[in-house]
């Protein structure tokens, strides 16, 4: 079926195979546009329900990264099928998306259920939070949503990440670039003003590696 399809939903069923191949979840919408070059994020969405309708991927609108193969369909990546099994992730409470919110909020011994097969080979060291405030609301982040983080105290310029600050004993959720003997922590939101802190008053909590959009 794969060889039959048209040039781009190939290319954006390669794409997907691929990333899950390298990071072990799946990408966004936009990222797989950015990789197939195309800027329409609404193109890019008619082309995975196209390859929806075809049965080559499963999809969960109400996720960021809910895009699931099921079967392999690609020419050089294998993939391997969707086997339903359910993970319980920790949820350890709620991260601010706005103002740093005080670390007593993160408590609890709660877990959520998420669908394995969303995160590939590697699910070690990932938790859950849910989101308080708008700050990333262009990194379609909305208060009340859940974000998904993978334990690590290193993260790339430009990757979203959850830091603790030292001197305000708070933690946040914002993108982060690391400026010379500082950090810059980058709202994804036009209407707020960044936070520049001096490197050694940060510590990376974790990387965004999915977000679950609470329906209104």
């Amino acid at each position: 079926m794969a060889k039959q399809l048209p040039e781009r939903q190939q290319k954006v069923l390669d794409c997907i195979a691929q990333y899950v191949d390298e990071h072990g979840y799946p990408p966004t919408v936009r990222e797989i546009g950015n990789t197939i070059g195309v800027n329409s994020t609404s193109l890019v969405t008619y082309y995975l329900k196209r390859l929806e309708e075809r049965g080559l991927i499963l999809r969960e609108p109400s996720m960021s990264r809910a895009i699931q193969l099921i079967k392999t369909a690609t020419k050089d990546v294998a993939v391997r099928v969707n086997d339903g099994e359910l993970l319980p992730i920790p949820f350890l409470g709620y991260i601010a998306a706005g103002v740093p919110i005080n670390v007593e909020a993160l408590a609890g011994s709660e877990t959520i259920e998420i669908n394995r097969a969303l995160f590939g080979r590697d699910i070690s060291d990932l938790y859950a939070l849910k989101v308080q405030g708008n700050s990333m609301i262009d990194a379609l982040i909305n208060d009340g949503d859940i974000v998904i983080l993978k334990h690590q105290d290193r993260v790339e310029n430009g990757q979203m990440a959850a830091v603790w600050l030292t001197d305000e004993e708070s933690t946040t959720l914002k993108k982060f670039y690391r400026e010379g003997k500082q950090i810059r922590l980058q709202p994804a939101n036009p209407t707020m003003d960044p936070i520049y802190v001096p490197t050694d008053h940060v510590q990376v909590q974790g990387k965004v590696v999915l977000v679950i959009r609470q329906l209104q």
